[in-house]
This record gives structure tokens, sequence and C-alpha cells, in this order.
């Protein structure tokens, strides 16, 4: 033993062990694995029950059909404005390389939390289909399903080429209650002034 170690048993000479309670081992791995698959399960089923948007067969629509679609009560001028893409763009979403499933759920969260947020105008780039081996362009198609499916969608175009032209649809949302106190405000103000 070199002096260091001499030191050492010197000074824990008098200590001693320290009387530990048995322990049981816990199987956490198989625990939490168990618990996050049915977790996992849950949620999407709740997201499933909420998702209606359908994906059952559809007429594939050609790569350059140009989208419209508007809500009645939506003002001519504002539609107007909408497909010449004059609205300040607040969300975007890139469905490209995705599957119809997987597009689905994304397009159905990506309204919800728009909505949330207070968002008016958004736009989804769903893209004309050149690399899909159908004869047409598949989540556009679903796209133009799916958007008017949606209470909360007031109408939607095709966008500017600047935007993505044919391969993308500008989206204008249902104004919040709160947007609308705002517009009654500032419409009785500048009224009073």
């Amino acid at each position: 033993m070199d002096e260091e170690e001499q030191l050492f048993a010197q000074e824990m000479s008098g200590v001693k062990r320290l009387e530990v309670d048995a322990r049981i081992a816990l199987k956490k791995q198989g625990v939490d694995n168990i618990n996050i698959a049915a977790r996992r399960e849950a949620a999407t089923a709740r997201s499933e029950r909420r998702n209606f948007l359908s994906t059952g067969d559809i007429e594939l629509l050609d790569p350059y059909h140009i989208l419209e679609f508007k809500r009645e009560g939506v003002q001519h001028g504002v539609f107007r404005r909408l497909k010449q893409g004059k609205y300040r763009i607040e969300a975007s979403l890139d469905l490209h390389k995705m599957t119809v499933e997987k597009a689905r759920l994304e397009v159905f969260e990506f309204i919800r939390e728009a909505m949330k947020l207070d968002l008016r105008a958004v736009i989804i780039v769903h893209g004309r289909g050149h690399n899909s081996s159908s004869n047409g362009a598949v989540l556009k198609s679903y796209v133009n399903r799916w958007l008017p499916e949606m209470e909360e969608i007031q109408a939607y175009c095709s966008a500017q080429p600047q935007h993505g032209g044919a391969g993308a649809v500008y989206i204008m949302l249902r104004k919040s209650e709160a947007k609308k106190q705002e517009n009654r405000d500032r419409f009785s103000r500048s009224r009073g002034s």
C-alpha cells in the first residue's frame, strides 16, 4: 500500500457502512412502453373521432386546374382580393411528399390551430402532382374536397404564381367574434370622426 492509500485507510478506520433497506426493482421499461403505446393509441383515436375529413375515392383533378370556392355571404370584393393574393399570408402548410392520410391529419390540425390563433389568411402548398404515379394531382384533389367540409373555411382559390400558382391555395378563414367586434369598433370610430 502506498502512502495515500494508508492515509485514506487511517481516516476511514472508524467509519461503519450504512444499512440500507431492501429495495424492490421496478421493471420500468416495460411499463413505460405500454403506457406510451396506450396514450398514443388514445390520442390517435381522439384525433380520428374529431377529424371528419373524408378519404374516399375522388375524381383526380388536372395538375393545372384552378381551384375556387366561396361560401354564401362572402363579399365579391373580398374574394377578388383573395384571388389576387392581396391578403397578408399569416401561416403556411406544405404537403409535398405526404401521404393522403398524413396530409388529411396535417390540414385538419393546421386549420384548427389557425382558428385558435385568430388567423384570417393562410396558404396550403399541395403541389401539382407531377411526381405522382397516378394520372392527376392527388393531394390537390383531396385538398379541394376537404376545405369545403370545414365550416371555418370561408373561401379559397389557387394562389398567384409567386406563391405556388396552381400548386397552392389561398384560404380565407372565418372571423372570430373578437375580430368582428374589432372591425365594428374601428368602423364606428371612423364614422364618428
